[in-house]
């Protein structure tokens, strides 16, 4: 590992390696040997191969094997029956337009592309539906259950209320396209020994994968993974086409590597699925809310189910007696989809924060007043106390900062030339995890102090938050202080998802830097030493080059008895063109409420890609299918918008700062997911308060605005 360096808690240790390209992500890796894969795909999308052609491929220069199903090395977990049908290399069927059916292997790139373009498949095609509406309206479209149905007193009790509303929205399928492409290289050696180097969210989720597809015992795995050029989710499993590049590898002898195309983003390491939903919103005219009803529709695949928290929110927000939820998954012949970007608590909090925006303007009331109005003091769903909750506070905050005063509550009032203005609220909360993680630590008689975790860090700046945690307990300089990760050898993490690994593997620093400390304690004691002397003087008296611990970390009962939330509330400024329907989000102004900020740049930088993110859901991205042919036609960086730098306004990040009493020994929760979840709902608010026009059917794009 590179040496990392930390000056002040302004810096980032990986940020010198980073600007510096020292840096290094798993593609660019080199081994002995190295040959290139690539991945041969389906241009049918639903039936079965009758017959694949790889003479011309494997005759070509420099192709070495060409793998499919007619050839594959054996995969114990693959040859039995149940589980995902669509196991790669195991079947003839197929399931989605762009499956991989074959990966040619060569000593070039370049030959192994031409040669993947050799290979011909011949197909019995079978009849398929890609169209989500489709099959949501369809009476004989499976229709199965995502989550359990929720009730807290009586159903669709917003039908009989005062002021009622029942909308319905639409999210489309949104694509993961981080810069880094998805890929793998496999190296498997003799003895049935394998070293890989993966783009994951999880090296130990990685290696137990692999070692359960292969029947191999996960110590003879070793998983690397120090740098992650952008997870979004998709990184949080093992994808087939990183089983096929393992087969491959185990095939020939030799590392074999992977990097899809940006084409093959779009069909092999899943997506955001789309989603309709209806909310149904009662109050009384005073602007209580009497009723909640939230249901929703996700898409899945047809061989793999995948469900998320799309309804989550809307069981403890809000204040209400009246509640109750439902979701069902809808499969498509499409791959299967996966958690992104604040997962299924995003795509529910863009129907649910749009709703309640709407019901304040039934009301005719401040929205920011409605929600301050309907605010509860406790989680009815859980029915416990939030162990903390400082909404109110943040509301305040941001309020000002946005310049909410200068927002009218009648849409289309404030209007400087062809542009018009408005403002928009909107409320993120994504659940306070604390998982299980063990770290070792090794206190050095030269005055540093290394960690070491198997976790991962795909951008959010893990290294840096363990080593202000450290800091701050041992009193050490951050310049000596290390933080391995993203090694499968070292002490178990759990993957970084569900905005979890401050608060998880942060606790196992803490306790190693307690137990630590209470070790030099005890030998300074048993040396006649003052017990307040400097650990390296302990060391050297002891004669001891370094002290090493490891401890695993986990949390106790608190949540027996406390509801953990991080909140996050979006405030956002637009400029609606009124000619051309042109939307530009011309400020921004987030609250985060997550507890204690261990690193303050790392965690403003999470806010910055919420909204950057949220800028994209909310006016530019969408994958589009021409279900004719079950294949997507915006795959590429040209067609597929992402928000640029013109897109993105000044940002005024700003926390609460409070510690959580409960959670964890720094009193931090986290805040990766809430940085984005609401923040659409925001954007459109703010459209419909420039405009009068709302717009519940993202992306919002100038056509909607002008129709």
């Amino acid at each position: 590992m590179e040496k990392r360096i930390l000056k002040d808690d302004n810096d980032r240790v990986d940020g010198i390696l980073k600007v510096t390209g020292q840096a290094k992500y798993f593609a660019e890796y080199e081994l002995p040997g190295l040959t290139y894969g690539v991945l041969v795909t389906s241009t049918i999308t639903k039936g079965k191969i009758t017959a694949l052609d790889t003479k011309a491929a494997e005759k070509a220069p420099g192709v070495i094997a060409v793998v499919s199903h007619l050839n594959k090395p054996s995969a114990a977990a693959y040859e039995q029956e149940g589980g995902p049908q669509m196991k790669i290399f195991y079947t003839d069927k197929i399931f989605y337009n762009g499956q991989p059916i074959a990966i040619v292997v060569a000593n070039t790139f370049e030959r192994a592309t031409y040669a993947a373009s050799l290979v011909k498949a011949t197909y019995v095609k079978e009849d398929f539906n890609t169209d989500f509406e489709k099959a949501l309206k369809d009476p004989k479209a499976k229709k199965l259950q995502g989550q359990a149905d929720y009730k807290r007193g009586i159903e669709n009790a917003y039908k009989t209320a005062e002021v009622k509303l029942e909308e319905r929205y639409f999210l489309p399928i949104e694509t993961h396209n981080p810069m880094e492409l998805h890929g793998i290289i496999a190296d498997w050696r003799p003895n049935n020994q394998l070293t890989v180097y993966a783009k994951t969210q999880g090296v130990k989720a990685t290696q137990g994968t692999i070692a359960n597809v292969f029947k191999i015992p996960m110590e003879n795995i070793q998983v690397n993974s120090e740098f992650v050029g952008g997870g979004f989710g998709m990184a949080l499993r093992t994808w087939p086409l990183e089983i096929a590049t393992v087969m491959a590898s185990k095939h020939i002898g030799k590392p074999v590597k992977v990097v899809i195309t940006r084409m093959q983003m779009f069909t092999m390491v899943g997506n955001r699925p789309a989603a309709i939903q209806t909310i149904g919103l009662g109050a009384n005219k005073d602007g209580k809310l009497t009723g909640i009803t939230h249901r929703a529709y996700g898409e899945t695949s047809t061989y793999e189910n995948f469900t998320e928290g799309v309804v989550n929110m809307a069981k403890f927000m809000y204040q209400c007696d009246n509640v109750n939820t439902a979701y069902a998954i809808v499969p498509v012949d499409l791959g299967v989809p996966i958690w992104m970007r604040g997962p299924g608590e995003a795509t529910g909090a863009f129907a649910l924060e749009s709703a309640i925006d709407e019901m304040a303007h039934a009301l005719d009331m401040d929205p920011l007043d409605f929600r301050i109005k309907n605010d509860p003091e406790t989680d009815q769903q859980k029915n416990k106390p939030f162990s903390s909750k400082n909404i109110k506070e943040a509301y305040k905050i941001g309020a000002e900062k946005i310049g909410w005063s200068n927002r009218k509550n009648k849409p289309g009032s404030l209007i400087e030339g062809s542009w018009q203005t408005g403002y928009g609220v909107s409320v993120g909360v994504f659940n306070a995890n604390r998982g299980k993680a063990s770290v070792k630590g090794i206190l050095k008689a030269d005055g540093s102090l290394l960690l070491q975790s198997a976790t991962s860090d795909i951008g959010p700046g893990t290294g840096t938050g363990m080593t202000l945690i450290a800091n701050k307990l041992m009193k050490i300089p951050v310049n000596k202080i290390t933080f391995e990760l993203g090694d499968s050898s070292l002490p178990p993490a759990p993957s970084q998802g569900g905005s979890a690994t401050l608060s998880t593997v942060g606790s196992a620093v803490n306790d190693v830097c307690v137990a630590l400390k209470s070790a030099i304690a005890e030998l300074a004691a048993n040396s006649n030493m003052d017990a307040t002397a400097n650990f390296v003087d302990v060391l050297k008296k002891n004669n001891l080059p370094s002290i090493e611990v490891t401890k695993e970390s986990q949390g106790g009962k608190e949540r027996d008895n406390y509801s953990m939330y991080s909140f996050s509330i979006h405030f956002v400024q637009v400029k609606v063109h009124a000619l051309t329907g042109v939307v530009k989000v011309s400020k921004i102004v987030y609250v985060g409420d997550s507890g204690t900020i261990v690193s303050p740049k790392t965690a403003r930088s999470q806010m910055l890609g919420g909204a950057v993110g949220g800028i994209g859901m909310a006016l530019t991205e969408e994958s589009i299918v021409d279900h004719r042919y079950g294949r997507y036609i915006n795959n590429n960086f040209a067609d597929y918008h992402v928000p640029v730098n013109a897109d993105v306004p000044e940002i005024d990040v700003n926390f609460i700062n409070k510690p959580d009493p409960y959670i964890n020994p720094m009193g931090a929760k986290g805040m990766g997911e809430i940085a984005l979840i609401g923040f659409s709902a925001a954007v459109a608010n703010a459209v419909f308060n420039a405009t009068g026009k709302r717009i519940r059917t993202l992306p919002i794009t100038p056509d909607k605005i002008l129709a």
